[in-house]
């Protein structure tokens, strides 16, 4: 778990513009602002780059601001800190954690490692500095595939923490991975009934689907890819209608793209819910946006072993994906 300071508590006054305030505060600090395509509409706008996980590590690890602020989860932020250990991370919102990441708690999964000292572990990115540490090479749903496909085949492989993305990866690589059991909750709330009938709704759309989705939802798609692969698969698609199987938030850019698209959310199990929208993700707020910058806090702060041994297998996810 990584540990953070905490902005004062007492009742903030927020400027009439936030724009225009978090864009002077910006050149102020000499910050960049990292969005995921998650994130509420109005910071995807303010945001200097928006992405996917990949392309947010890569951004972080590219950029000469002196301060990064993060506008998505507790491990994108973490990853931008271990990769840049000298300058300060700023988290909007504290609590914005991740399911995925909270179902694979560190002290069980070096248990399940130790079962297996000649695997290799290849994790996904979405999990905490402490899993990072314990592995060989870190993925993202955009280079799983390409990562595992460039491992010797008789090296066997632990994967973690996520067994959709997992079970997608063994059948586009025919590889015998070995699975830790974790999910995302956004994901796993899709609905396969409700999909099925909202294409009869649309049927002239295409169904397209993040890999961390599970298979029955998956056998539907005509497209499975990372969410920026979805957001090229449509601009690049002459279809006019996409059923859009991930977080809902990416939509904003889909639709900013390409206006004359129409992009249907699908559907959660329970139809009266907003569970396909993520909890954590929709914490960070335009408003504690700005109080981030304005109190330079809460900061992400790692201890320096963990950052150090987490790493390691990040540069080599990068190294893997040039």
């Amino acid at each position: 778990m990584f540990t953070a300071t905490l902005p004062p508590q007492s009742a903030p006054k927020l400027p009439k513009d936030l724009f225009e305030a978090i864009q002077g505060l910006k050149q102020d600090l000499n910050a960049v602002i990292l969005a995921h395509y998650y994130q509420d509409p109005d910071i995807q706008d303010i945001a200097d780059y928006i992405g996917d996980s990949l392309g947010l590590s890569q951004q972080a690890a590219a950029t000469e601001a002196e301060v990064i602020v993060f506008a998505g989860v507790h491990f994108m932020a973490e990853t931008a800190k271990i990769l840049n250990p000298h300058k300060q991370v700023l988290l909007p919102d504290l609590n914005a954690g991740c399911s995925l990441a909270d179902s694979c708690p560190p002290e069980a999964f070096a248990r399940f490692k130790a079962a297996h000292p000649d695997h290799l572990v290849v994790s996904y990115i979405n999990c905490t500095a402490e899993i990072k540490a314990m592995s060989d090479i870190i993925c993202t749903s955009s280079n799983a595939v390409r990562i595992v496909q460039q491992i010797p085949e008789d090296q066997p492989i632990i994967f973690a923490p996520d067994r959709n993305l997992g079970r997608y990866v063994i059948e586009q690589t025919g590889r015998d991975l070995l699975l830790w059991e974790g999910s995302c909750i956004v994901h796993e709330t899709f609905s396969e009934k409700k999909l099925v009938q909202l294409q009869m709704d649309y049927p002239e759309a295409e169904i397209i689907a993040h890999p961390e989705c599970e298979t029955p939802v998956l056998n539907h798609a005509a497209y499975i890819g990372s969410t920026t692969a979805l957001l090229k698969y449509a601009e690049q698609s002459d279809r006019a209608q996409f059923i859009v199987v991930t977080e809902p938030g990416i939509i904003h850019q889909m639709q900013k793209r390409m206006p004359h698209k129409q992009f249907i959310p699908a559907p959660p199990t329970s139809g009266t819910c907003a569970c396909n929208e993520c909890p954590h993700m929709r914490l960070n707020t335009l408003e504690k946006l700005y109080l981030a910058m304005e109190h330079r806090q809460p900061e992400i702060i790692l201890p320096a072993e963990t950052a150090t041994a987490a790493l390691k297998p990040i540069q080599r996810m990068l190294e893997m994906s040039a």
